[in-house]
């Protein structure tokens, strides 16, 4: 069965790709590179997931696996990254298997991790100055829009390269944006955080309100999802919380990395965000609870 749900893909121009990283979320986008018409190489640091991904995609043009990093960026013209985080994406990208080193001048890096801002600086530099290019592009949409290929990414670098990236990038998206310069990516992804963080705890706080009440708190997110209480949140999210399901999603120790990527930043540019803060405290409490791997949502159980 494949992990992909089936999607139209626009007809562009096919081309040579890599994508380094094969989780919950690199699988399926590589995937639908491969389905648009693209030669996709990949790496997996586990490379029984990269052969699982071929045998998979085997039909599709030009799938194969490749032993480094720099084995599958060697013919790339657009190499994608999706890892964990600022030390695994070094770990991919430089030294002498990583990406760069394989890289023909003029090839552009895209790295979907959600990272720094100020490792993608970082990067940027040092592929300029080996003739590459870097394109930081986090996104959102969770495991399901990776599988729908409906993600929303968030782009920051050269307007150039990133309209070279954007036809290939659009089989996985559903928006694919140029928010600014290197790095703007990573800061657009972080005010995304930032949004989902209060949001989830503000529902937290409505469902357990209502419980507590006595409300049949099905029948009341159906009536205000109709009005201005409505969010992606409450849609998605609402009736799970409810029921008290949290065993799919994204997961609590993913999203405590994330908000430790937004705190560090409000450190550097001196924003205050005494909400997130909050609720980052409120995340490491249900990770005590035992819900390190329990979705975001499960912000609600520390009020049962």
């Amino acid at each position: 069965m494949s992990s992909l749900n089936t999607k139209p893909y626009e007809t562009t121009p096919a081309r040579r790709v890599a994508f380094l990283g094969l989780g919950v979320m690199g699988y399926p986008m590589a995937g639908h590179l491969a389905r648009a018409g693209h030669h996709v190489t990949v790496y997996n640091r586990t490379a029984a997931k990269a052969e699982a991904w071929c045998a998979e995609f085997a039909d599709a043009a030009g799938a194969k696996h490749a032993a480094t990093p720099r084995e599958a960026a060697a013919h790339a013209e657009i190499v994608f990254c999706c890892v964990g985080n600022d030390d695994d994406l070094r770990g991919v990208v430089l030294g002498a298997d990583g990406a760069f080193a394989g890289m023909a001048p003029g090839a552009i890096f895209v790295d979907h991790t959600t990272a720094s801002a100020s490792v993608a600086r970082e990067l940027s530099a040092i592929a300029q100055a080996m003739g590459l290019a870097f394109v930081d592009a986090p996104v959102s949409g969770g495991q399901a829009g990776a599988q729908n290929g409906m993600l929303t990414v968030m782009c920051g670098g050269q307007a150039a390269d990133f309209d070279k990236v954007k036809p290939a990038g659009m089989a996985f998206s559903r928006a694919f944006t140029l928010l600014g310069d290197t790095g703007a990516g990573q800061l657009a992804k972080m005010v995304n955080q930032i949004c989902i963080a209060g949001l989830v705890q503000g529902l937290s706080e409505a469902i357990a309100f209502g419980q507590h009440a006595g409300l049949d708190m099905n029948a009341v997110l159906d009536v205000i999802g109709k009005g201005a209480a409505q969010s992606w949140q409450m849609e998605n999210r609402g009736k799970t919380m409810v029921a008290d399901k949290f065993d799919f999603g994204f997961a609590v120790d993913w999203m405590r990395k994330d908000l430790g990527l937004v705190m560090d930043e409000a450190k550097r540019n001196g924003a205050r965000l005494p909400v997130t803060a909050l609720v980052d405290q409120f995340y490491a409490d249900v990770q005590q609870l035992g819900g390190r791997r329990w979705d975001t949502s499960s912000l609600i159980k520390r009020l049962r």
